[in-house]
């Protein structure tokens, strides 16, 4: 049997989260086993062969290490089961969304590090072990194994490119995007409204092949600027109407994409509406037949030709929302 791995998640949204875990563990093991959930965790099993590029490629998760064992606070029966790896321990312990607060949380800790301390020594600073400690619908420990480099994601961010624009998608989104279509390290991943190209720059950077188009030159030539600026190979690009996408790249496996939107919109006069469901009916032509089309709108919006297979409503601030979504054949 497969270990058990549970994912902290990092809580910027209620379902989103839990699904960007999910679909990571698909695309990089090939399916998706057992899998328990509840407010801020995933717990999944899969060969632990996989961790390292599950790591490496999700966004919206804090951390993640081996599942323990999961218990009631008023009984930690369970942890006498627990075997930890040899060495030093401490537990850290964190509410998730100040759940359990008539439970007294040091005091969990002493009862729960009183049991491990049986077989392994306990050391507060720089130990060989952190023993996490979440509280939520239920007391939930792991180790923490595997930390997510959320920081790195700041680094790729619209004010730190070359080429940006004031008006963009945070690399941390864009990149949950990507990994909520499915796609897979190698696939073609297409953004057909690349503005600076933000999602372009997660998709190579997670090893999948980026691929660009814009009506306007100017932001497909300051797309490969920035992909430039970091190392990174843009796989094609093209100066296409989204209506063009099919003659310009001929069938991909995903298109990911955040077109705009909003009062500084250039549209050239053509209602912003009209341009959504031109290119919607422009994805549908596109995708592979076992590809998905992930597309962030300002609203939500029917498809008749593609299936709905995902919607989530991110609130950003006032009356900006920003509607994803997952759309396959």
């Amino acid at each position: 049997m497969p270990p058990a791995y549970f994912f902290e998640l990092s809580g910027e949204h209620k379902v989103m989260c839990a699904a960007e875990a999910k679909k990571c563990i698909e695309a990089e093991t090939g399916g998706l086993g057992p899998v328990t959930e509840g407010p801020g965790y995933v717990i999944a099993e899969f060969d632990d062969a996989h961790i390292q590029d599950i790591v490496d490629r999700i966004s919206l998760t804090h951390r993640i290490g081996r599942h323990l064992c999961s218990f009631d606070p008023d009984d930690v029966s369970s942890v006498n089961d627990v075997e930890l790896p040899t060495g030093t321990f401490a537990v850290r312990c964190r509410r998730f969304e100040a759940r359990m607060k008539e439970v007294d949380s040091q005091d969990l800790v002493r009862k729960v590090g009183g049991i491990l301390s049986k077989n392994n020594d306990v050391r507060l600073k720089n130990p060989d072990l952190e023993v996490h400690m979440i509280m939520s619908d239920r007391v939930h420990l792991f180790l923490g194994e595997k930390e997510v480099d959320r920081n790195a994601l700041e680094t790729r961010k619209v004010g730190e490119r070359p080429f940006f624009s004031p008006i963009s998608l945070h690399p941390r989104y864009a990149r949950a995007l990507i990994n909520l279509t499915g796609a897979k390290r190698g696939s073609t991943v297409l953004d057909p409204f690349c503005g600076t190209g933000g999602i372009a720059l997660e998709a190579a950077m997670m090893g999948m092949k980026a691929m660009v188009s814009d009506f306007d030159e100017e932001m497909v030539m300051g797309t490969q600027e920035n992909m430039d600026f970091y190392h990174l190979e843009l796989h094609d690009s093209a100066v296409a109407d989204v209506s063009d996408i099919h003659d310009a790249f001929g069938e991909v496996d995903v298109i990911a994409t955040d077109p705009p939107y909003g009062r500084s919109t250039h549209t050239g006069g053509e209602p912003i509406d009209s341009i959504y469901r031109r290119a919607l009916k422009a994805f549908d032509e596109t995708v592979a037949p076992d590809g998905c089309a992930g597309v962030i709108l300002p609203h939500r919006m029917d498809v008749e030709s593609m299936r709905l297979e995902a919607y989530y409503e991110q609130r950003v601030h006032g009356s900006l929302s920003r509607h994803y979504h997952l759309l396959r054949h």
